[in-house]
């Protein structure tokens, strides 16, 4: 009998696993150039390369990006499981995309990933929010095991297509159950129906059903804050104290209704806190234009043994945008990478951007962005030119006008932002030559924007 030894892995096979395990690294870092670079070196990628690019994409909002990763992985023969599901159908769900998402569905029939709950959750968002009820109910019918999440995207996809529909479903439900009140809630919340949602939450209360967790955080942000302090009462009253998400909305309601004293005593009143509380305190800081305490409670959080992430950041960096603090805004920024080993993503260099077009320091943040790693989009040269308009700095201003023209050629906007720079400079030929380009594009000028008179 001849015995077959078991072999080592060759090293073709060990040189692919650590290029697949650099491009989790680079995705999750995101620079997405260096990820995307090593898995086109590699012959025949497996799932767990593609799912870290879908990752990166899901996570930034990148749904076109997403689908189009996820169309070269089945063109490259790989079989998709429940991690790269749910991030395909949530873009085909924010893009209305229903002949890829249906497309997507069947994948997940055929590879055998219909009993994962969370594929399955993706599935029935997808339909509801492509406006295939019938198909989003008959998926949620043949499920046998539902969760909050759906409850919550089939009342939203009724509410979304129908609210007489939606209504008709609600009442032949069990009102008994607080989670057919909050799947109820969420929906109206979801689509911008606020005072039905309030509405909603009133009866809810005067039923008797038993308000919980979930509902509080679904309602109080919509709220004004006359209902907010009525329900943070309740909150005291029925000892919410342990419910960490309650009282992070409690912190969301007051800031954004002005009152950050309020928030903050929220804050502080805390049993115990988790990575949102101190983002959505230190964010609400900052929209307040309190740059500095914004910046000491992110102090205060490194040494809690909260660790910050990258929302974090987000937020002390936008802080010390409205606060104008340039100079600790950007010694934040080089201590993301320095202190807490984490690669700044697009929004972070843009809050820097922001930051120094705010001061006036046009040059340094026309350098700023020629540093960055990932191409720079339209928001980041609109706050530049927008800034260079305000500043009237003619030569930054013009680069910044190339630059978005090249990304939005047909956005009649920054065609009249450039020809008013050059206008109220007085090159009066410029400005004609701008408005000369516009006209080649065919464009009118967007309702909202003026242009400068050419003069004689």
């Amino acid at each position: 009998m001849t015995m077959k030894h078991q072999t080592k892995p060759s090293n073709n096979k060990k040189k692919k696993n650590a290029l697949i395990h650099l491009i989790q690294i680079y995705a999750d870092s995101n620079d997405l150039r260096s990820a995307v670079t090593l898995l086109h070196q590699i012959s025949h990628p497996n799932v767990f390369a593609f799912t870290s690019i879908l990752s990166f994409h899901s996570r930034h909002g990148l749904g076109h990006q997403c689908i189009q990763t996820y169309a070269e992985l089945r063109r490259n023969g790989v079989v998709p499981d429940g991690y790269v599901f749910p991030k395909v159908l949530k873009a085909c769900a924010q893009l209305s995309r229903f002949g890829s998402g249906r497309g997507v569905h069947k994948d997940v029939v055929v590879f055998g990933e219909e009993s994962n709950l969370q594929v399955r959750n993706s599935v029935l968002d997808m339909y509801s929010k492509c406006g295939d009820v019938g198909s989003a109910r008959q998926v949620f019918d043949e499920m046998s095991e539902r969760d909050v999440f759906s409850w919550n995207s089939m009342m939203s996809g009724y509410v979304w297509n129908g609210l007489d529909c939606a209504d008709n479903v609600f009442w032949r439900m069990d009102k008994s159950d607080v989670v057919t009140w909050n799947a109820m809630i969420f929906g109206l919340v979801d689509v911008g129906l606020v005072d039905l949602a309030l509405d909603c939450f009133r009866e809810m209360q005067g039923r008797g059903v038993g308000i919980d967790g979930r509902t509080i955080s679904s309602i109080l942000p919509v709220c004004d804050l006359r209902c907010g302090k009525e329900i943070h009462a309740y909150v005291r009253k029925c000892n919410f104290s342990g419910v960490i998400p309650v009282y992070n909305a409690l912190i969301h309601m007051y800031s954004i209704r002005g009152c950050i004293a309020y928030a903050y005593s929220v804050f502080s009143t805390m049993v115990a806190r988790d990575l949102v509380s101190w983002n959505t305190i230190i964010g609400g800081f900052g929209t307040h234009g309190l740059g500095q305490t914004a910046l000491e409670l992110l102090q205060e959080m490194s040494g809690s043994g909260v660790r910050p992430d990258l929302v974090t950041f987000s937020c002390a960096l936008s802080a010390c945008s409205h606060s104008g603090l340039v100079n600790e805004g950007i010694e934040l920024f080089y201590r993301m990478t320095k202190d807490f080993s984490m690669t700044p993503a697009r929004e972070h260099f843009s809050c820097v951007v922001d930051m120094l077009a705010r001061a006036g320091r046009l040059e340094d943040a026309f350098h700023f962005i020629n540093q960055m790693p990932q191409e720079p989009n339209n928001h980041v040269w609109g706050a530049l030119l927008a800034a260079c308009q305000e500043h009237q700095n003619i030569s930054v201003g013009k680069l910044a006008a190339e630059k978005l023209i090249s990304l939005e050629p047909h956005e009649a906007g920054h065609y009249v932002t450039l020809s008013n720079i050059y206008s109220r400079a007085g090159r009066w030929d410029d400005a004609a030559r701008v408005r000369k380009m516009m006209d080649g594009h065919g464009l009118l000028k967007p309702s909202g924007h003026s242009l400068v008179g050419t003069g004689s």
